[in-house]
């Protein structure tokens, strides 16, 4: 056992001395055949010579030779992690130079290969269960090593990437005409790519001259990554203005009826929104203002480059490029397997968010009110007020139209602020949200009240649903707002209430809690997203501006503020 220790840091001179002896030498590889560095050779001759001499000692006790075995492999994982950890501390010094990166990332390669050779040599499978956990988990270790600097080295092509996908969004946008048949697009498909093309056919090339095969495949799925959801980014959905507006992705898998991993327009709007929410001084307030505004410039900036949505032909066309983006990733069986493609999470939000451009107006807000079951979020964590409701729902016998009865009984303890000589005039204005709406009505309004936090208004108003419209594809909502005659009316707070809450009973009574905003997950922000571009689409621009409105807020007003605080105010 003593000659264990000695060789644990007779193992770590080497080691040492091999990395600093390639790093001066610039990491020259073994030979012409090969795509590694001496340093890994260097540390394998004398890691393999230890355990020669290990397995020559003649031990007739098997539980010493079981602890030296042990021994061993924690001597291996010492020293194979060590150097894992010098080549993750110099990587991002040779990041720029592509051959020694991928020089470096081959060296982590061969520390894997090597170690299930040595892992063979010692018993393998046979090996005590101590030093099969240990060296089972440095291969992981090694595993993740070389993930995140395959990541890393991706990383650094990235803008690269994204300068080539502008240019193909350009040359997308000059695609004009009517929707063709997949046959008809080829020559269109290769103009459009091409400048992608070109740079992902080269550089592939040269990874596959330069890194070892298991190398190269984690670089071909960073690459692919990074190529697809900047398409998503850039050409599928494309930020509607400047940096005010850029898209944040979250981390988050897709499935058939939730999208993640795609760009969210919104998102940082409303996570910042969430964020502030919960100040109660003013500088909290004054974030929630600069949210509420960013909001709006989001849907100026919609108005403004509406042409930018996608038409059928181009949704078709890009749906051809990506299977040819797809046959470059798997270079005839040389690169990435098919069943990885089926399997990617940032392709499948991809065709999704394509697939959105061919639904109706329609479809897309049954989808929206089908998947947004938490819109009441911030009314529950920041609560603004309430509004006491009866709905009753009826339906024709003989032509199945349906109608809703809406009673809005009171509201309570709105949390409103004015200033020196102000009013406040509450009134509650509630809108049907749902699809095939166009020739019904919409929206109603109480009358307002006049300085009171807890009006009554015992109002009744009636909706119509046609017989084309399943009651739990549509919802109530509910928007306490301050009127003035001289300026537009703000809103206190806002509230939803799904139909499908109601449709057991056929009534319902309840008090719907008020927010600032409502909640909109990563499905519906994307839903709106599409929405937000069909600017001659009345029902689709009043859907986005009822969804993305936010409670009005004035300077140092704050959540603390009661009902009985706020009539003091300024008196």
């Amino acid at each position: 056992m003593d000659w264990l220790n000695e060789n644990d840091e007779h193992s770590m001179d080497i080691l040492r001395n091999a990395y600093n002896r390639d790093k001066t030498d610039n990491f020259p590889q073994t030979s012409e055949h090969t795509k590694f560095s001496n340093s890994v050779v260097d540390v394998f001759t004398q890691l393999n010579e230890a355990l020669k001499v290990l397995k020559q000692m003649d031990c007739p006790n098997p539980e010493v030779c079981v602890d030296m075995m042990r021994r061993f492999a924690t001597t291996l994982n010492k020293v194979l992690l060590a150097y894992s950890d010098m080549v993750q501390k110099d990587f991002s010094k040779y990041i720029e130079s592509e051959k020694l990166a991928c020089i470096l990332m081959n060296n982590v390669q061969q520390l894997r290969v090597q170690l299930e050779k040595i892992y063979e040599n010692m018993g393998g499978t046979q090996l005590d269960p101590d030093s099969n956990r240990v060296l089972n988990s440095l291969q992981k270790k090694l595993n993740t090593v070389l993930d995140r600097l395959s990541g890393q080295f991706v990383a650094s092509l990235e803008s690269g990437i994204q300068e080539q996908m502008s240019r193909l969004g350009v040359l997308l946008a000059k695609i004009k005409g009517p929707q063709q048949q997949r046959s008809q697009m080829g020559g269109e498909v290769d103009m459009v790519l091409e400048p992608l093309m070109n740079l992902l056919e080269r550089s592939l090339q040269r990874y596959a001259q330069q890194c070892e095969k298991t190398v190269l495949k984690y670089i071909l799925k960073e690459l692919w990554r990074i190529t697809i959801i900047s398409m998503e980014k850039q050409v599928v959905l494309p930020p509607l203005g400047g940096s005010s507006t850029a898209p944040l992705l979250k981390h988050a898998l897709p499935s058939a009826n939730k999208i993640g991993g795609v760009t969210k327009l919104m998102l940082q709007h409303t996570t910042h929104l969430k964020e502030t929410s919960g100040n109660t001084g003013g500088a909290g307030n004054v974030g929630l203002r600069g949210g509420m505004h960013s909001v709006k410039e989001m849907m100026d900036a919609a108005r403004d480059n509406s042409e930018r949505s996608l038409t059928p032909r181009q949704c078709g066309l890009l749906d051809v490029a990506l299977d040819a983006i797809k046959e470059c990733f798997h270079a005839s069986g040389q690169g990435l397997k098919k069943s990885f493609f089926e399997k990617s999470p940032e392709l499948q939000s991809l065709k999704y968010a394509l697939s959105l451009y061919t639904q109706t107006t329609e479809q897309l807000i049954r989808t929206f009110i089908s998947t947004q079951k938490q819109q009441d979020l911030p009314s529950q964590d920041q609560p603004v007020g309430e509004v006491s409701v009866q709905v009753d729902l009826f339906n024709h016998p003989h032509t199945g139209e349906q109608k809703i009865t809406v009673k809005v009984i009171a509201a309570n303890d709105l949390r409103w602020q004015i200033s020196g000589s102000g009013t406040f005039k509450p009134f509650v204005e509630v809108h049907l949200v749902g699809p095939h709406l166009a020739d019904k009505k919409r929206k109603m309004a109480t009358k307002s009240q006049s300085n009171t936090w807890t009006p009554k208004f015992n109002e009744t108003m009636h909706f119509f649903i046609g017989n084309e419209g399943e009651p739990e594809h549509y919802e109530l909502m509910f928007q306490v707002k301050d009127y003035c005659f001289a300026r537009e009316d703000r809103i206190v707070g806002v509230g939803v209430l799904q139909l499908s809450q109601v449709l057991e009973q056929g009534s319902y009574a309840c008090w719907v809690q008020l927010g600032r905003r409502l909640y909109i997950d990563e499905t519906g922000l994307i839903l709106l997203r599409i929405l937000s571009q069909r600017q001659n689409d009345e029902i689709a621009k009043e859907f986005v501006r009822l969804k993305t409105e936010c409670r009005f807020e004035t300077e140092g007003q704050g959540l603390a503020n009661s009902a009985s605080s706020q009539r003091l105010v300024g008196r």
